[in-house]
Order: C-alpha cells, then structure tokens, then sequence
C-alpha cells in the first residue's frame, strides 16, 4: 500500500517535516517578538506608533500570505539584493526569507492576540503603576504583559497551529519542507490519496499536541478575576 515510500527514504521523509518544524518554531519566536512589539505601539500612547501599528496590522492581515512570501524572494531578494547574509546558498537564503515573511505575516495575528489580552486587565492596575511613578514602558513590561500573556494561551496556541500549517506555503519559492516533498511525490507517483494521507498525518502529528498542551497550559495559568 505504501510502495511509492520506497523511493523517498525516511530521512528525506522526516527531513521534509523537520524543516517544517524549523521553520515553525524560528518563525513562531520571530512572530512572538514582533507582535509583542507591534501590540506595544498600538496601546502606546504616541500617535505616530499607534498609527503605525494600526495600518500595519490591518494592511498585513488582509494580504494573502502566499503575497507575502512570494514578495520577501522576488521582491527583497530579485529586486532589492537582500541576501539574508548567505548570497550563494540559494536553499539557506530561501529558509531564511521564508522565516521573515511568516513572521512579518503572523505577528500582525500574534498582535491581536496580546491586545485582547492587554484589555483584559483592569484599568486601575495601570494608573495604579502610573501613580507610583512607573512609566509607560514599565508598566507594560511589569503589570500589563504578564496578565495578559497568561490570558490569551488559548488564542496564540490557534496561531502557533495556523503558522505550522502556513508553513507549506514556503514550497512556493522552494523551501524544501514537506509540502514541496508531496508535490514532488504526487507528480511521481500514482498514489496521490495515499500521499495525502502520509502528509496531513503528519501536520496532525505536529499539530495536535501542541494544541492538547497549550490548551492544558492555558487552564492552568488563567488568570482568576
């Protein structure tokens, strides 16, 4: 039933989702960072940096990721010669260019994300700080971030799950992770339901636990109004 397994050795295999993981877990950090910082300037009591995070998360978030990723290589790579400080490894330069659109695309998500969470905490805790002489930045990284990272668990587990399944779309400018592996299998073999099924088991094998774990960690540390 899986004779067409033969001619894809499991390291290939397993290779194929480990460059997924890669690319999940790099760009899961990456995504983390930068909608912490985004979802910092559009509570931010700066005009500019409020501006700029408002337009940039509802610019970036009714892009279609394929866009997006597409862009980072023929746009910052053909056309303005960013290299990601590897100009002859194409493979390398295309991971790493794959990384910076799936995290330029999902933090505008994360940024929602912690916001819901920021006004969950109650208003009074901020002045509070504010009364005692803490600054904007402090009361953020002090009072607010912690309370509301605890409460949005839930929902920034959903992005992590989305992100690993928006990993495929880097087969677009050939990063070799699972998907451009099926693609390769499905063309040369005849099997295509079999296939699939290998595959989608696989995202469910990424996924599932990391769903299971979040969802049991978000209970645990909810945090008690």
């Amino acid at each position: 039933m899986f004779d067409f397994l033969s001619d894809y050795d499991d390291p290939t295999l397993l290779g194929a989702f480990w460059v997924t993981v890669q690319l999940t877990v790099l760009s899961a950090i990456g995504s983390l960072i930068w909608g912490t910082l985004l979802a910092a300037m559009r509570v931010s009591p700066v005009p500019l940096m409020r501006g700029f995070g408002t337009a940039y998360v509802n610019i970036v978030r009714n892009i279609p990721l394929t866009v997006i990723i597409v862009f980072t290589s023929l746009g910052l790579a053909n056309i303005f010669g960013v290299t990601m400080g590897v100009p002859d490894d194409f493979e390398a330069k295309a991971f790493r260019l794959a990384v910076l659109g799936l995290v330029a695309y999902t933090g505008a998500f994360v940024c929602e994300a912690i916001r819901s969470g920021i006004n969950t905490v109650p208003v009074g805790q901020a002045e509070a700080a504010r009364a005692i002489g803490l600054s904007f930045s402090q009361v953020l990284r002090l009072i607010v971030l912690p309370q509301a990272f605890r409460s949005v668990i839930g929902p920034l587990a959903n992005v992590l799950i989305a992100l690993t399944k928006n990993t495929t779309v880097a087969a677009t400018i050939g990063v070799a992770e699972a998907a451009l592996l099926m693609k390769d299998m499905i063309e040369n073999e005849a099997q295509t339901v079999l296939i699939g099924a290998v595959f989608a088991f696989g995202f469910v094998v990424l996924t599932l636990p990391t769903g299971l774990i979040l969802g049991w960690l978000s209970k645990r540390l909810a945090v008690k109004r």
